[in-house]
């Protein structure tokens, strides 16, 4: 159970980075009046994820899934940037296993990119600690872009988008298994979101 609970703490860190981003002194201000609320939702988290941990452990370790075939999800383009490289493995430790596919798009002279990524930790209270913005609600914007947790075809997900860079992120939670991530650079949010929708989400949750 030790080691279950390294792993929510793990995952408590972004939970209270999500939680506590900004750097202006008007933000520092707004999260001085916020601190309180960010505990408490901090706190909540970490009781849900021990939560989730405990009924995870009680199912049994499941065996996660040959990276091969999560690298088959791996779509030839991204919302039509190429597909550069795609590489995928699989490691252990402190008896988790983790399966990776990872694939690596942009345009041709790369000032467009985006990388995509499959994980599956087999369903372990890992898992928790890797997803832990899916234990919150973030709802954050700023004059150079936002953050929040929502929802991707019925699975919980989190973005996060810089406007003056043009840049950000999306990752969603499939089946409380796998988290598939996208990530861009010089594309607009929009863009990202359609790579991402590129990956065969249904075909992932049926995978064992």
């Amino acid at each position: 159970m030790r080691t279950n609970r390294n792993w929510l703490w793990a995952g408590l860190l972004p939970v209270m980075l999500l939680i506590g981003c900004g750097g202006s002194k008007e933000e520092e201000e707004e999260k001085k009046k916020e601190e309180s609320v960010s505990t408490l939702g901090a706190v909540g988290a970490l009781k849900e994820m021990a939560n989730q941990a405990e009924e995870l452990s009680k199912k049994g370790p499941v065996a996660t899934v040959d990276f091969r075939s999560l690298k088959e999800l791996l779509p030839a383009d991204a919302d039509g940037l190429a597909r550069k490289e795609a590489t995928g493995e699989k490691n252990g430790a402190a008896g988790f296993t983790i399966s990776t596919a990872t694939g690596k798009y942009s345009n041709d002279d790369g000032s467009e990119t985006i990388e995509l990524s499959l994980i599956d930790g087999g369903g372990s209270a890992m898992m928790m600690g890797l997803a832990a913005w899916s234990m919150i609600e973030v709802d954050k914007e700023t004059e150079n872009g936002y953050e929040k947790t929502t929802t991707m075809n019925g699975n919980k997900a989190y973005e996060k988008y810089d406007n003056a860079n043009k840049d950000g992120e999306i990752a969603v939670l499939v089946n409380k298994r796998f988290i598939v991530s996208a990530k861009g650079r010089g594309v607009s949010m929009d863009k990202i979101k359609a790579a991402l929708e590129d990956i065969d989400l249904d075909k992932l949750a049926d995978l064992k």
